[in-house]
This record gives structure tokens, C-alpha cells and sequence, in this order.
């Protein structure tokens, strides 16, 4: 094979280099190349020879992060199967939907997913296969370490895989909320490979991997680049800023990525200052503009530098750097284009803006993912016949060509890391039986980022309380899309053309946070 088998080759060229430090499982999570490897070559051959999985069928995970990610990742990898990691924060009915839609020939379980598991399992049928991580279990499932086990009946690969083979499909959204499995190829994560060692990683580098590993920022952005140059992956089960200080000098950590509010909690620890950073080159801010104020206060006790990165599912990840030389007086800025990305805004009418001018950023380059799992027009409607991705966000270029974002097209709105469409959630309310209109905006969060409020006007006639109504939502979405507060008005805003005036609720809801109303 020669595109696939990233452990393969780990196991050739640094047998016995420490790939990845498992920290939830102690001094047994430490797996060099060589143990990693097999680990795949076992899964692998388990799911061929006894799931009787083929190139293009699709293995399903739901757990934290571990090393299991990457078991899976690697193993289908070797034979042409394709990865399918769920985001465990899913309500039951959003995974069963999930499940449906992609149709894993097997499904991965950790053990505190269990319940949810069994959901999904008891609403579509006994012809999933389970296999339950950890020996709790559930009837009928598999156990991993009976994969883990096998002993394969050939050679575990698979020559016909190519480049534009899908190595794994990471959920997205959509305008109506719906989430998408962006098909992410071979060819992709390659070239993000490759940008990310132009721009950022050395052979041999070790990073913690804190994000959520069914995100690309936790599966992508360095986790994987990493691992096909012989570097280290220290995998956090879950944030815990006490953890991560306490890691960064045990396993000499040279870089590392967080969003601001992570790098706010690291800051205001009792252990900060005392914590020794001698070892990291640099540290990424993504998920927003990392202010000032805060680089200032990490720097007069830790003169590390920082970078500052955006991406995106569907392309790359890594998609703009910034060197830390101007995090300061770029300060905002998502950086540039890395250098296998081509950039360009446009206007409504698809004609590029001038420096400075607001635009739609579009993207083009062979990190692109190739469109979405089984939803053509979802696929048509985000890449245009020219091959540029129009990705909704809109953003401004200054003269030195610094990008910086100033919006989104769509009102979906990102809390924790996490995207949620409002469509989804107004679509929630409405099976309210007192809910006459409805709408959700997003609105900014010190801790979140930014959290939903809904407006609600009740049917004449009918009553219900906010926390009755943010009731009702949590039994149909996943936690983290609950909005955090619901008012109950009289009317909605409401245009000539009819429809709901989102940014008139969206300020006033601002004004009102500022007020203390």
C-alpha cells in the first residue's frame, strides 16, 4: 500500500519511538510505533476476517478520547474500511439517526455510552454489530479485547486502496441543521500534512490531543500529521486544565492547541506559575481571536509564543497560520492562507471584494474534503463547478493579506467548539403544542463563547414557562445545543417580506445581557 498504512510505515521507520500516551490508562497507555501497529494490524484483520468488513464499508466509534481512535482509524486505514467516529454528546434519537444514515457495518462502544448505545441498537435492529471497549458490555456485543487479540488469516492490507479512497467521514452541518458526514480522503489528509509540516510541526514534536477526537481539530490537526513524521501524541480523555499543566513538562510537550477560554482556565490556575513550559515552541489559538489583554498575561510568567489558526471540516483542517511574530499586531487576525490554499472573497454576485471590503470566503486546494456522504446536493451547493468551497463565513483581507473574519452568512452559532443551527432547534420548539412562533439566535458567552436564547410567543390561549419549554428541548436534542435561557414575548420582529428579524433579537438580547435584564 502506498497511501494508507500510516502505522505500517511508523513500524518501519521508528519501531520503537513512543507514537501515543494514553494517559487515561497509566503506565499501560504508552504504545510505540511498533505496539501501535499491531494493535491495527489486529483490529484490522478482526473486522475482515470476522465482521466481514470491506474497502468502503463503514466502522462506526462513540467514546472518549483513547487510544481506540486511532486503533480504528489505523485499522481501517489498512484494509479500505472507513472510519465513522460519532460525537458522543448526541441525544440518543440524533445518534440513531446518525447511525442510520451511514449504516456502519460495526459500532464501537465506550462504556459510559453504553445506555445510549443500547438505544440506538434496540430502534434499529440487531444487524448492528457491537463491540463494547471496556468488559461491562452490553448482551450480544463483542468484546475489544478479543479483536485486539486475533491473530489475522493474511497479510492485513488492501493494494487496491488510492488517494481518493475515504479514509473517514467527520459530521458537519448544515443550514437546516442536519448533520452531514464530510467525506475525507486520503489525498486530503495528506496535503493538510503537508501544510501543517510547511507551517508548523517537526519530525519528533509531541502534542496533547484534548479536543474531542470525533472532531477534526482532535483527529486532524495534529494528531495524525504528527504520526507520519515519528512524532508523539499525549491523548487526554477529556479537558482538564490541572491535567494538562501537569503533562506539559512530565512528557516535555513542544506544542500545543487550545481555544481562548481553555487558554483563560490554564492562566487563572493556582499551578500556572509554577508550571515549567521549557520545552514548547509555540502554542495555537483556533475558535477565536485570542485577545491581548490575555497573550500579555501569559507572557510576563511564560515567553512562549503563540500562534494563531483557523480551519474547518471540510477543508484541511489547517487552513490560515499566523507566526507569532504578529500576534500582537495582527491581533484578530486568522492569519494567511497556508501554502497549498488558494483564498479569495466574494460579493452575492460572486465578484472578489477589495482589500478591506467584506466578502464570502471561498477556498480552493487539494486539502478539500470530497463533498458530503451520499447528499449530492448538499455537495453541489457548497463547491461550485469551479472547485471553490463556499464556506458562509465572511471575512475582510487587509493590504498585507491578513485575513480576518467578520461574520457568518447563516446564523448557525458555535458554543463550547460545538456548531448549532438554530433551524434545528426552532424545528424542536414548534412540536411544542403552546408554541405559536419561535426563534433562536446565538449570543455571546464568557464561558461558551457564544450560548442560544429563544424568543417564544405562546398560542393564544395556551401557557407555558421558559424552563417547561427548555424542557421540552433537552428531551430532543443533545445538552449542548440547549439554549440557555427561553423568554416568552408577546411578538416577534417581523419584516415586510415576513419573515423573522433575527439581528433586531440577537441586539436586543446583547443590550439586555449588558443591562443585567
Amino acid at each position: 500500500m502506498f497511501i494508507g498504512d500510516w502505522m505500517g510505515r511508523g513500524a518501519l521507520y521508528w519501531p520503537e519511538h513512543v507514537a501515543v500516551v494514553d494517559t487515561a490508562k497509566g503506565d499501560a497507555g504508552r504504545f510505540t510505533y511498533r505496539a501501535l501497529n499491531a494493535r491495527a494490524e489486529a483490529l484490522g484483520g478482526w473486522l475482515r476476517d470476522v465482521a466481514g468488513v470491506k474497502r468502503g464499508d463503514r466502522v462506526g466509534l462513540v467514546a472518549h478520547n483513547g487510544v481506540e481512535y486511532l486503533d480504528a482509524l489505523f485499522a481501517c486505514g489498512k484494509i479500505g474500511a472507513i472510519f465513522v467516529p460519532y460525537n458522543w454528546r448526541l441525544h440518543a434519537a440524533e445518534l440513531t439517526d446518525l447511525v442510520r444514515d451511514i449504516r456502519p457495518r460495526v459500532l464501537l462502544f465506550g462504556d459510559d455510552f453504553r445506555d445510549g448505545v443500547a438505544q440506538v441498537r434496540e430502534r434499529i435492529g440487531d444487524s448492528l454489530r457491537l463491540v463494547a471497549l471496556e468488559p461491562q458490555g452490553l448482551p450480544g456485543a463483542d468484546a475489544y479485547a478479543t479483536a485486539l487479540s486475533h491473530v489475522p488469516a493474511a497479510p492485513v492490507k488492501n493494494d487496491a486502496v488510492a488517494e481518493e479512497d475515504i479514509l473517514c467521514l467527520l459530521f458537519t452541518g448544515g443550514t437546516t441543521g442536519r448533520s452531514k458526514g464530510a467525506r475525507i480522503s486520503y489525498r486530503m489528509v495528506a496535503w493538510n500534512t503537508l501544510n501543517t509540516l510547511v507551517h508548523e510541526v517537526l519530525p519528533g514534536d509531541v502534542t496533547v490531543t484534548h479536543t474531542p477526537m470525533f472532531h477534526t481539530g482532535g483527529l486532524l490537526v495534529y494528531t495524525v500529521p504528527l504520526l507520519t513524521v515519528g512524532g508523539t501524541v499525549v491523548i487526554m480523555r477529556r479537558w482538564d486544565p490541572e491535567a494538562l499543566l501537569d503533562l506539559i513538562p512530565r512528557e516535555k510537550v513542544t506544542l500545543f492547541f487550545a481555544v481562548p477560554t481553555q487558554y483563560q482556565q490554564l492562566q487563572e490556575s493556582p499551578r500556572f506559575k509554577s508550571t515549567s513550559f521549557s520545552s514548547v515552541r509555540f502554542m495555537t489559538s483556533g475558535g477565536a481571536a485570542l485577545p491581548v489583554p490575555l497573550i500579555q498575561a501569559w507572557q510576563a510568567v511564560h515567553p512562549v509564543p503563540f500562534k494563531q489558526g483557523f480551519g474547518m471540516t471540510e477543508f484541511g483542517p489547517g487552513l490560515f497560520s499566523m507566526g507569532p511574530e504578529f500576534a500582537v499586531s495582527k491581533a484578530g487576525s486568522i492569519g494567511r492562507p497556508n501554502y497549498f490554499i488558494a483564498a479569495k472573497l466574494v460579493d452575492d454576485d460572486g465578484r472578489e471584494v477589495p482589500v478591506g471590503e467584506v466578502g464570502e470566503l471561498l477556498l480552493k486546494g487539494p486539502s478539500m474534503c470530497s463533498g458530503y456522504f451520499e447528499d449530492e446536493a448538499a455537495t453541489r451547493e457548497a463547491i461550485d463547478a469551479d472547485g471553490w468551497l463556499h464556506t458562509g463565513d465572511l471575512a475582510r483581507k487587509d493590504e498585507d493579506g491578513f485575513f480576518f473574519i467578520a461574520g457568518r452568512k447563516k446564523d448557525m452559532f458555535i458554543s463550547g467548539g460545538e456548531n448549532v443551527y438554530p433551524l434545528e432547534l426552532e424545528g424542536a420548539l414548534y412540536e411544542h403544542p403552546a408554541v405559536h412562533q419561535c426563534a433562536v439566535v446565538g449570543v455571546p458567552d464568557a464561558k461558551w463563547g457564544e450560548v442560544g436564547r429563544a424568543f417564544v410567543v405562546l398560542k393564544p390561549g395556551e401557557q407555558a414557562s421558559s424552563e417547561a419549554l427548555l424542557e421540552h428541548l433537552r428531551g430532543r436534542v443533545a445538552r449542548f445545543k440547549v439554549p440557555k435561557r427561553v423568554d416568552v414575548v408577546e411578538r416577534l420582529p417581523i419584516s415586510a417580506a415576513g419573515k423573522i428579524l433575527k439581528r433586531e433579537l440577537r441586539d436586543a438580547a446583547i443590550a439586555a445581557d449588558r443591562e443585567g435584564r
